[in-house]
């Protein structure tokens, strides 16, 4: 306020005119600029083959999902996410010879335009930057992928990130995401073990670590569970139920959530380890025990609803007389 009483002062009425405009332009001028990285990576994927689909069959994001705060069902779609429209992603106020410096090799400058977008401070702009990558894959893109799902702040951003990354190759983005896991962010592993279990190939099995089912963070844990679960082969599927039961009684509901689900998924092998939890010392223990077991048998059964009548048999001291 003491900056306009001041110009005002100085310059008069005009004087702030002229102020406000100078600001009005260079903040279209940012914008522009930002379009204008869009626009070389939609010309980039328009100058590509595209593929016929992901690598991986999954719920791949849906670009409509994103204009609002309620996220719709992606289930059952594969390959290109549905509805995405170039001229969307190529939309600029520069027209092309603008932004492309001439001293640089076309292709180049697309690719260095994708991954800067990658890096941009709105997340809208870094979400369709994702999309168009996936679009194009490029093991180029393969590593910036990877780093950005470590550091991306935005759920929708991250989940986007890790479709594009299920549009590479296998051969590519499987052994740099193993070599992610070891990583000491807690975020770079919980996201790398999300979209191997997307991706869904057998060479990551051996990577999932005793240490990883075990991470002191949730999410970390949450989705080497998740991971395990789906990659286990069968001749080692007992091992890994032991060492989730483990985990049994850990966290909130969500964590517990995960886990339940993680053990349901590995079959009737868990039956046993089930039963002999509920007996454990910790009262948390035997009523998580309990409502995996109940979820098993009946998985209508809300986890919530679980929750409290497990809380009820583990008080009246009633367990193991569920009803048949």
């Amino acid at each position: 306020m003491d900056v306009l009483l001041a110009v005002v002062a100085q310059f008069g009425l005009y004087g702030l005119l002229t102020l406000g405009l100078a600001v009005i332009f260079a903040a279209s001028r940012v914008v522009n600029l930002a379009q204008a990285d869009l626009a070389m990576v939609g010309a980039y994927v328009a100058a590509r083959p595209r593929p016929p689909r992901c690598w991986r069959t999954w719920a791949s994001p849906d670009p409509l999902q994103y204009r609002g705060s309620a996220a719709r069902s992606g289930a059952g779609r594969t390959g290109l996410p549905p509805g995405l429209d170039l001229d969307t992603v190529t939309r600029s106020s520069l027209v092309f010879e603008e932004v492309v410096p001439m001293a640089m090799p076309l292709e180049d400058t697309h690719v260095t335009r994708a991954l800067q977008a990658l890096e941009n401070s709105s997340s809208s702009v870094r979400l369709r930057a994702a999309m168009a990558v996936g679009t194009a894959p490029d093991p180029q893109f393969v590593d910036k992928l990877i780093a950005r799902c470590a550091v991306e702040p935005e759920f929708f951003v991250r989940d986007m990130l890790t479709w594009a990354l299920t549009c590479h190759s296998p051969a590519e983005t499987v052994p740099r995401l193993i070599d992610e896991l070891g990583s000491e962010t807690a975020q770079a592993r919980s996201q790398a073990l999300h979209t191997l279990s997307k991706i869904g190939d057998p060479r990551a099995w051996p990577a999932i670590t005793r240490a990883l089912l075990t991470d002191a963070d949730d999410e970390v844990a949450r989705a080497a569970w998740r991971t395990a679960a789906g990659l286990a082969p069968e001749g080692e599927r007992a091992e890994l139920a032991g060492v989730l039961a483990t985990q049994l009684g850990r966290g909130e509901r969500d964590t517990q959530l995960s886990l339940s689900r993680a053990l349901i998924a590995l079959g009737e092998l868990i039956l046993p380890i089930l039963r002999a939890a509920m007996t454990h010392a910790d009262a948390r223990v035997r009523q998580h025990a309990i409502v995996t077991e109940r979820l098993f048998h009946d998985p209508k059964v809300g986890f919530d609803f679980a929750i409290e009548e497990a809380k009820r048999l583990v008080a009246l001291g009633t367990i193991g007389q569920e009803e048949a």
